[in-house]
């Protein structure tokens, strides 16, 4: 009995979560008057039109370009620097740890528009506005802080003992570092990075404030809700399907690289 009560209330919830991205889906193949009539329509003719005005929109292809690069950009130097810190503030224990614990975590509590309006005074001073180097600059206070707040868990589950024997052993900080901390905790750095990028790729408010032409792909996606006199849902529909799908492939990419990794590096 608990068991069936336990399966019901998982499909429960998996149906509640996965219900508004199958009736987005299907709303991307409809035609508007099917979208807008009264009664839901589950049976109707499959159009792609609604595809071909968003995979044709000259805004579009250069925001995928600009949000491939600006994110792609972004985790890195996110991962580059996040993760070492990470790493030294869960091995180094010092007066100041948890304040600049409390520090990183502040960073996730800023609103965007407390970001945006500085840095775009800030960047006009420059001559940088408007530019992917503004955005991975400003992009970067996420992804470090984020690396950093859940990276330090994940090295805090390393065991001491397996580091300090390698250090007996003649193993400098560096080689610790890559070759026992690094491959244990990759598994939760996987999801830190997962996590960063999903934030990073789908975040509208900072990029729409810092950018005019070199914007990204949320930015384009949220223009297409002011096409024409009536709101086009079916091309709505059309570009969230769009902008879901880099992160789906960068998932499932990373994914493959993890099995692999385990698959080589287990006995």
């Amino acid at each position: 009995m608990r068991r069936l009560s336990t399966s019901l209330t998982i499909t429960l919830l998996l149906f509640v979560t996965l219900f508004p991205v199958l009736w987005t889906f299907l709303g991307s193949f409809k035609t508007l008057k099917d979208i807008v009539t009264p009664v839901p329509v589950l049976f109707f003719t499959p159009t792609l039109a609604n595809y071909a005005v968003v995979l044709s929109t000259p805004a579009v292809q250069l925001g995928l370009m600009n949000s491939v690069i600006v994110v792609g950009c972004s985790v890195g130097i996110g991962m580059l620097f996040g993760i070492p810190a990470a790493h030294a503030l869960a091995r180094d224990v010092f007066r100041l740890r948890d304040k600049v614990m409390f520090y990183v975590l502040s960073l996730r509590f800023l609103p965007p528009v407390a970001i945006a309006i500085p840095f775009v005074a800030l960047y006009l001073d420059l001559g940088i506005h408007d530019t992917r180097g503004s955005l991975i600059l400003t992009y970067c206070l996420t992804t470090i802080s984020t690396m950093i707040w859940l990276g330090v868990p994940a090295f805090e589950q390393v065991p001491r003992d397996i580091e300090e024997a390698a250090s007996l052993e003649g193993c400098s900080e560096f080689q610790i570092f890559c070759k026992i901390s690094l491959p244990i905790a990759l598994p939760s750095l996987i999801g830190a990075v997962l996590f960063t990028f999903v934030i990073v790729w789908n975040e509208l408010l900072i990029a729409l404030s810092l950018t005019s032409q070199n914007f990204t792909l949320p930015v384009v996606a949220a223009t297409f809700t002011t096409m024409g006199m009536e709101v086009p849902w079916g091309i709505i529909n059309a570009s969230s399907i769009v902008l879901a799908i880099p992160p789906l492939l960068f998932i499932g990419l990373i994914m493959q690289f993890v099995n692999r990794f385990f698959r080589i590096h287990t006995p």
